[in-house]
């Protein structure tokens, strides 16, 4: 059993106590961001995932310096990993939603969408394939936009996993359908083997869907916490 805990967070003010934690690259990552909430999700996204890791790993947070450089074009936006240590993190955010999903050292992504906007015909349609689609297609207004965010939230958690993101197409992988335990049916991309791959359904609270994928063939225990910065 592969132990997987998910650690839900509401945005940091950008203050200095959490802004000091951050390194010089993840700094320029934080003031490029032009809008305010956007440069307190990411800030929250690294402050909980170095809080995290130093309670794993018996170290301060100041301490925690991650690489999160992408593995195909070197730039600072891959999964962020602590050299030398057997742990793997996945950070995603939406709304006043911010998540880190942690396991020891096995593949894991995580995702959290908001699900109270509408799907959009394009947007079903780039993502889902034509056995996914027809789960959705005679679904009232608001189920199909719920059911369409569950199938969402479990594919970005298998992109994330992988370190390939959307290199993978989405229409490439089927998933268990609507009211199933979240499970990867089939794969034609060699980077997801539903032999080795588990899902799990989050709870981030009304009008968020989530989902946390662990590349493994053990099953998986998944534990979700709330956190706030004087817990």
């Amino acid at each position: 059993m592969i132990d997987c805990s998910v650690w839900w967070a509401t945005p940091l003010p950008n203050e200095s106590r959490y802004l000091d934690l951050l390194d010089p690259l993840e700094r320029g990552r934080h003031e490029a961001y032009r809008n305010e909430i956007d440069k307190r999700r990411f800030l929250t996204g690294r402050t909980l995932a170095k809080t995290l890791a130093a309670e794993r790993l018996g170290r301060v947070p100041g301490s925690i310096e991650f690489d999160a450089t992408c593995a195909d074009c070197g730039k600072p936006h891959g999964p962020p990993r602590v050299p030398g240590a057997s742990l793997a993190l996945s950070i995603s955010h939406s709304g006043d939603r911010i998540g880190v999903a942690l396991t020891d050292g096995i593949p894991v992504g995580l995702d959290v969408e908001t699900a109270n906007r509408r799907a959009e015909d394009s947007l079903i349609e780039y993502a889902l394939n034509a056995t996914e689609f027809a789960a959705l297609k005679d679904l009232p207004q608001e189920e199909r936009a719920r059911t369409f965010f569950t199938y969402w939230t479990r594919k970005e958690a298998l992109m994330k996993a992988t370190g390939r993101g959307l290199k993978i197409p989405l229409h490439s992988i089927t998933l268990s359908g609507p009211g199933e335990p979240a499970r990867l049916v089939a794969s034609a991309d060699g980077a997801l083997d539903p032999a080795r791959t588990r899902l799990a359904d989050l709870d981030p609270g009304d009008g968020y869907r989530a989902a946390v994928a662990v590349l493994a063939e053990d099953e998986i225990k998944v534990t979700e916490h709330w956190w706030s910065p004087e817990s």
